[in-house]
């Protein structure tokens, strides 16, 4: 190893990856409560130990050199492993203390706050960072380690990845009160075919899923209105735009209202899986993987939590 490497400091790495963040001087040296003078020290310290430039102008805009993001790859990595030490020596002083990176596709971000507080529960110390994405955003993000854990159902099979279901994610046909077949009951999956349909974006799990579905039931949807989200499908089932078959838990707060009612179709609900996510051989945290432990261990947990987003079969109510 070069001995000018061995001089690097901590707080150089971080006001560089303050630097590559902001992708601007003055921007990392508010972020980290220096002058920008000071920043740009720091830098050069670093390209001298380095014996290379880490940016580079142009025009106006800061690039990275192949330099800096291979500086970058080693500095996360070395944060990373200092985050897990922190995580490690909280535990052995009987505390589990970090942050925890989950991602969550958009149909499961209404139940995942609620599993998040039953874990809090346990562990009150821990922090969370939950972003919401697309299912295509989560894939993504798998591949690029962003996250700690991801929840998803439709884990792809085609990738190096590990996972378990930890809970089923019902998926319903829902409408307006006025829908011509609010009514109905013991409906066959065929009495789509003559309504409005309204279904999500292209590669979503929840349109994959219930297209796979009806095209093994030889359903053909003469017509629909793609929306981009599980939220504008329920606001379209409430503004009484045409049906919306969406996870149970995105509707639970209408049903229970009145707003929507849940439709009688004898094949419904069509149950998927909600899995935990994360890329094979990746090195999990002490607190990732406590909160996987809790997803796989505490079952009876998680159904009394989805509980609070079921609503009963019409003929129940």
């Amino acid at each position: 190893m070069r001995k000018s490497l061995l001089r690097m400091t901590l707080r150089q790495l971080q006001v560089f990856r303050a630097v590559c963040a902001s992708q601007s001087y003055s921007r990392a040296a508010d972020e980290m409560a220096l002058t920008q003078p000071a920043v740009s020290q720091q830098i050069r310290q670093l390209e001298e130990q380095l014996g290379q430039p880490l940016f580079e102008y142009v025009g106006r805009k800061l690039y990275l050199t192949e330099a800096a993001n291979s500086l970058l790859a080693a500095s996360e990595d070395i944060f990373d492993r200092l985050d897990n030490l922190d995580m490690s020596l909280s535990r052995l002083q009987g505390t589990l203390r970090g942050e925890l990176k989950v991602g969550v596709v958009s149909s499961i971000q209404y139940l995942t706050p609620h599993l998040l507080a039953a874990f809090r529960e346990r562990h009150p110390e821990v922090t969370y960072c939950m972003e919401v994405m697309r299912r295509s955003d989560a894939i993504r993000r798998l591949q690029d380690n962003k996250d700690d854990v991801t929840l998803m159902a439709l884990v792809p099979q085609d990738r190096a990845l590990e996972f378990f279901p930890f809970l089923d994610n019902p998926i319903i046909a829902v409408a307006h009160p006025h829908h011509p077949l609010a009514t109905a009951s013991d409906l066959p999956l065929k009495a789509l075919e003559e309504h409005l349909v309204l279904h999500r974006e292209a590669g979503s799990g929840t349109r994959k899923a219930c297209e796979e579905f009806l095209q093994n039931k030889r359903v053909h949807l003469l017509q629909t209105i793609q929306l981009g989200s599980g939220d504008a499908l329920v606001q379209g089932a409430l503004a009484g735009l045409g049906i919306a078959m969406v996870t149970a838990h995105a509707a639970a707060t209408f049903l229970r209202s009145g707003e929507l009612v849940r439709l009688d179709f004898v094949d419904l609900p069509l149950y998927r899986s909600w899995c935990a996510v994360h890329a094979r051989g990746k090195r999990l945290s002490p607190v990732a993987e406590a909160f996987l432990a809790f997803l796989r261990e505490e079952r009876a947990e998680i159904r009394r939590i989805a509980r609070r987003f079921e609503h009963p079969r019409p003929a129940e109510r």
